[in-house]
């Protein structure tokens, strides 16, 4: 018999042991929601120290005002320091705050101008013209549409006061993207992060035994710490720098938690061609992060893996069996993760579209592999080892 006459028959078995093999993976991530809801019970000392709060601005994102007053309004006891760095005095987002700083006089608001380019990283270039003014010995950094609660900065701060083998020397955050104005792109961004990326965050908390590195949304660390990985200045080349500090960070000897304190970004309106370039930017920068691990996403898409099974099996009982199960472990931990876990109310009115976005996510990891060219902020660049380099056309 020709050995190609066993193919299909090989391939329907593969496929049912990937199905298998991702939905376990949806298992994992639930399990990783319960013991995180269990964690965020942990009780912690009050520990609040004097914090440089440092956010690199560029351009006006949507509801960015919103989100600077957000920090303005903490419920700290404390003191704090708020330190925005732009490139040029006549940035858009120069204005806002100046009208942050007219709204809040009595607050530490400083705007610093960064006019040196350090690298191909521009936000790390400003953060490190930004340090020198920081008064303070525990930094935090994030994103400039991050909106907080009145209990950001407490919550966040306790977890340097965690017991444990290791000092704490990073809290990081995890995060719910909110479309601010409906279009296809920013749903089904959004939707991706509170089902997808977040609940990958959780599940690699689980099997890792703990936070290994950053998320942008909040990078809060000890000023001990960061230079003991090398500082910012090590970052100026590098793509996922949120990312690369806390690997280094970690590398260097400490601990990294996740505060209990979840914060929203808010998603631009995105066209259908800027959610993908978006995507494949993200997406080749976590290939390039963590290979073998990206490698690994593959389990991560269940229900786009259950369907081609059911292709490869000629629509057998047991593929189409499969499916109804995936789609309801699918759909089991978007709820649990995005609507339990990050309180995103978008998530829920939203669920219709979940087997479009993963069939997208899907498709987007495959093509991800094609090329290391990323499109950035109006630039382009090639993505290697981690650093950028510039293209020129």
């Amino acid at each position: 018999m020709h050995p190609f006459t066993y193919i299909p028959e090989i391939t329907a078995i593969a496929t049912t042991i990937l199905v298998a093999a991702s939905m376990a993976y949806c298992l994992l991530v639930l399990f990783a929601a319960i013991s995180f809801r269990l964690y965020t019970r942990q009780r912690l000392p009050e520990f609040t120290p004097a914090v440089a709060i440092l956010k690199p601005i560029k351009g006006l994102d949507p509801g960015m005002i919103e989100a600077f007053r957000s920090h303005c309004n903490q419920n700290y006891a404390g003191s704090y320091e708020l330190i925005f760095g732009a490139g040029t005095e006549d940035d858009p987002a120069v204005a806002a705050v100046h009208q942050l700083i007219a709204e809040f006089p009595s607050h530490a608001i400083k705007l610093v101008l960064c006019p040196e380019r350090l690298g191909t990283n521009g936000k790390v270039s400003n953060l490190i013209q930004m340090l020198p003014h920081a008064q303070h010995d525990f930094l935090l950094i994030n994103d400039s549409d991050i909106r907080v609660s009145p209990n950001y900065l407490t919550r966040v701060m306790r977890q340097f006061a965690a017991p444990g083998k290791r000092k704490v020397g990073m809290v990081t955050a995890l995060y719910r993207g909110h479309a601010a104005k409906w279009t296809l792109g920013s749903v089904l961004e959004s939707l991706g992060i509170a089902t997808d990326f977040q609940a990958g965050v959780l599940a690699s908390r689980v099997v890792e035994d703990g936070m290994h590195f950053g998320l942008g949304s909040t990078l809060a660390v000890r000023r001990e710490a960061l230079q003991a990985a090398g500082g910012l200045e090590a970052l100026v080349d590098q793509l996922a720098d949120d990312y690369e500090m806390g690997a280094r960070i970690d590398k260097a000897g400490y601990a990294i938690r996740l505060t209990t304190e979840v914060v929203e970004t808010s998603v631009p309106a995105y066209s259908l061609n800027g959610y993908i370039s978006h995507q494949l930017r993200w997406a080749r920068t976590v290939r390039d992060s963590r290979r073998w691990g990206y490698v690994g996403l593959l389990f991560t898409h269940t229900l786009p893996l259950a369907v081609i099974n059911v292709l490869a099996s000629g629509a057998s009982f047991l593929s189409f069996w499969l499916l109804g199960l995936a789609f309801f472990l699918r759909l089991g931990t978007a709820m649990q993760v995005g609507a339990g876990i990050l309180g995103d109310r978008q998530v829920l009115a939203n669920l219709w579209l979940l087997p479009v976005r993963d069939a997208a996510g899907f498709l987007i990891w495959i093509w991800s592999f094609a090329s290391n060219t990323i499109h950035w902020r109006g630039e382009k660049f090639t993505l290697k080892n981690g650093k950028l380099y510039p293209t020129h056309n």
